[in-house]
């Protein structure tokens, strides 16, 4: 009856907001945005029924023989798409794969955070995140020139892109979705907005929408939007840093009073299990061949396993909060980028900490000292875990990650592996411009 009544109200929204254009969204398994569009008469057909499509075109969506799937749209999550037309307007509705039977489709990345999101909820937890995303203004999509010289928490003029931000926060807030700050980030034209805390699946959902729609926003004032990890190469690159806690109820999981950090025991297993199983994540949360070209020396991106209370090259780090503000004891998780697939990402990162909670992993000891300031000798001397280096590092210990078949499924970990293999292998016989200028005239 309650899903009856939420399909109700979504044709009636419809109705009282004369929408005529419903877009279904759906991600492939390498988080890149999918769409077909239907018109309010179709509306009542795709909420009972679905609508079918033809999987073997999707990245990741061919299954043996098998290509007649259905997208089934999610009513809680229809809004109205704020940068389209008011008259004859357009909403959204993010979507489900099931194939023909009913059954869920296990290639599905939104399925995949659903199923660990409900291991979570059987031992007692809820996931919440708000990540922190970056990403760069440039003229075009040829040519990556800022619009500006500014730099971190930069004002006017320097920051030429705060109309942009405030335009687009204005736009997230009008879809629900939570904006805690935005700022001119390092590097030139590099922007960061903080979405507001809440569960994973909603937040997943918010940064697919989100970057869509910061790019939509961008193309309106004639300029680019991009979150590739690594588009400038003398300037910081594009994260998503992960605030990450764990809830039981209405209880912070992660908070301790009078404790060292005020962490609890949960949070320090948790720490522990993303430090023991980072390498193994990072084809998802850091997928792409450009991915590694950020995480290098200089430029506040973790290289090694490490954790700390305050440093910002960690790969975790433990933020400070209030006396008396229990809720908001959290972790940052510093290596996800800005160009990955949420719903993966925010399945392999509640795993692995989940992962440690199970078997109470032990948490080493922090790093107090930065590790951009370590020597070799330092690094060697305190045994620090090396994060991989390039994307065919990446697969080679993703691909052996028994946590990650188990999380993602067979299907969707095979079905990565191959992907990458391909990308990793084109990239490899690539001859770039830096070879040509170096090499070619002295050799």
């Amino acid at each position: 009856m309650e899903n009856f009544d939420t399909q109700q109200h979504v044709i009636q929204s419809c109705r009282d907001q004369d929408v005529k254009f419903i877009r279904l969204w759906f991600t492939d398994i390498l988080g890149m945005l999918k769409s077909v569009a239907i018109t309010i008469e179709e509306l009542e057909h795709a909420l009972d029924d679905g609508i079918s499509f033809d999987g073997s075109a999707i990245e990741g969506f061919a299954r043996n023989d098998e290509s007649d799937m259905l997208i089934v749209p999610d009513p809680s999550t229809f809004q109205v798409l704020p940068w389209r037309p008011k008259e004859q307007a357009v909403a959204r509705m993010f979507c489900d794969i099931q194939i023909p039977g009913g059954d869920s489709f296990v290639g599905d990345p939104r399925y995949v955070l659903k199923r660990t999101l409900s291991s979570a909820a059987k031992t007692g937890f809820t996931f919440y995140i708000s990540p922190e995303i970056e990403f760069f203004y440039f003229k075009n999509s040829e040519n990556p020139q800022p619009l500006d010289q500014g730099g971190y928490f930069d004002l006017t003029p320097l920051d030429a892109g705060s109309d942009l931000r405030r335009e687009t926060v204005l736009a997230l807030e009008q879809m629900g979705i939570g904006v805690a700050l935005s700022h001119h980030e390092a590097a030139p034209s590099q922007h960061e907005m903080d979405l507001r805390y809440t569960d994973a699946l909603t937040m997943a959902d918010a940064v697919m929408t989100y970057r869509l729609l910061v790019k939509e926003i961008a193309l309106r004032h004639n300029v680019y939007a991009t979150f590739m990890p690594k588009p400038l190469p003398d300037h910081n690159g594009s994260g998503m840093h992960l605030q990450l806690s764990l809830f039981r109820g209405e209880v912070n999981a992660f908070h301790e009073s009078g404790g060292d950090l005020q962490i609890s025991d949960v949070a320090r297993h948790y720490i522990a299990g993303l430090l023991q199983h980072a390498p193994e994540l990072m084809l998802v949360t850091n997928q792409w061949v450009n991915s590694y070209k950020r995480l290098v020396p200089g430029y506040e991106a973790p290289m090694y396993v490490t954790w700390s209370p305050h440093n910002h090259s960690d790969l975790v780090r433990v933020p400070a909060h209030k006396p008396g503000s229990e809720d908001s004891t959290r972790i940052e998780y510093r290596v996800p980028d800005a160009a990955t697939n949420p719903y993966l990402a925010f399945s392999a990162v509640l795993a692995a900490g989940l992962k440690g909670i199970a078997e109470n992993y032990s948490l080493p000891e922090p790093v107090l000292s930065s590790t951009e300031s370590l020597s070799a000798t330092e690094i060697a001397q305190m045994n620090l875990k090396v994060l991989p280096a390039s994307l065919g590092d990446a697969i080679e210990q993703f691909e052996a990650s028994e946590l990650m078949k188990e999380t993602l499924g067979e299907y969707v970990h095979s079905t990565i592996v191959a992907n990458k293999k391909i990308e990793w292998a084109e990239y490899r016989s690539q001859v770039t411009p830096f070879e040509l200028s170096r090499y070619l005239p002295m050799l």
